[in-house]
């Protein structure tokens, strides 16, 4: 089916947002707003945003991606993934009323992004479903945990690290200083300090209830369909996986009919590979088709 693509400015309190909204000729009433995690813009990473928009778009379903505050072409500040919610009301707002035959809308996040649909989704009416791709569910004790549990068990088959320790070029004293740091935290130890890395610049401080615990409120709240994406090769995805099994709640959440799951055993965090995007978008596509 062929689509046409236009661009969209609309207001979120004071500030201009810049959205991308991909017409089908003969719209569904069902569209998807896309989500972006940050810090990142309406593209996506390797295109997977605008390569999704447009697979949907060719098989009748309307989308919209946008930049939200302080991200791409939008003016502002940056807000982190607990400060997002006016961003995505005003986007929905501007997408009803540039596609006049939507009823409702589906939710996609990546990372972040998932997260921030979760804390957004049941508070709006016009959210009939999400769809969740490796959810950023971090805590400081959950991060060494999942290094523990994944990462140094896979280090310990990587020949690139014995090659260092037969040629002597292995750090030892800040490898066991790294080491030593994630058995405290995944023993509790610290536990309420925020994760580290380049990846959370636009993440929350860390407030008084941890935020596994807040996701699942928001999942809890929310009565629409959901559909859950991991990747195999993805350590936030490891550790959302470690969280939900150990809690109870998630369980039984996750464990409900309205919940839709699917794995991809061997892509990483972004889905970089052209298969593994394209099979996040056939998934997409058809699970927004089923009901």
């Amino acid at each position: 089916m062929s689509f046409e693509q236009q661009p969209l400015v609309f207001s979120c309190g004071d500030e201009r947002l810049l959205g991308i909204v991909s017409r089908p000729r003969a719209p569904r009433s069902r569209g998807v707003l896309i989500v972006v995690g940050g810090p990142q813009y309406r593209v996506g990473s390797h295109r997977q945003f605008a390569l999704l928009a447009n697979h949907l778009a060719q098989n009748g379903t309307p989308v919209m991606r946008f930049d939200s505050r302080g991200m791409g072409d939008s003016t502002g500040e940056l807000k982190n993934f607990e400060q997002v919610a006016p961003d995505l009301r005003a986007a929905i707002d501007a997408f009803f009323g540039e596609i006049t035959e939507l009823r409702d809308v589906v939710v996609w996040g990546l990372c972040d992004a998932a997260s921030a649909t979760l804390f957004f989704a049941h508070t709006d009416p016009r959210v009939s479903g999400v769809v969740l791709l490796n959810p950023w569910m971090r805590t400081a004790q959950g991060e060494a945990q999942t290094y523990l549990r994944h990462y140094y068990v896979r280090r310990l088959t990587d020949p690139a690290l014995w090659r260092k320790l037969v040629s002597g070029k292995f750090d030892f004293k800040s490898s066991m200083a790294s080491l030593a740091q994630n058995v405290r935290r995944a023993l509790g130890a610290n536990a309420g300090e925020p994760a580290t890395g380049k990846d959370l610049e636009t993440k929350a401080p860390a407030p008084d209830r941890p935020l596994p615990e807040r996701m699942a409120d928001g999942l809890a709240r929310f009565s629409g369909r959901v559909l859950l994406i991991l990747a195999g090769d993805d350590l936030t995805a490891r550790e959302f996986i470690d969280v939900s099994n150990a809690s109870k709640r998630w369980r039984k959440l996750l464990a409900a009919r309205r919940v839709t799951r699917q794995s991809l055993p061997a892509a990483t965090h972004t889905f970089s590979r052209r298969e593994w995007r394209d099979q996040v978008a056939a998934w997409t596509a058809d699970w927004v088709r089923s009901w």
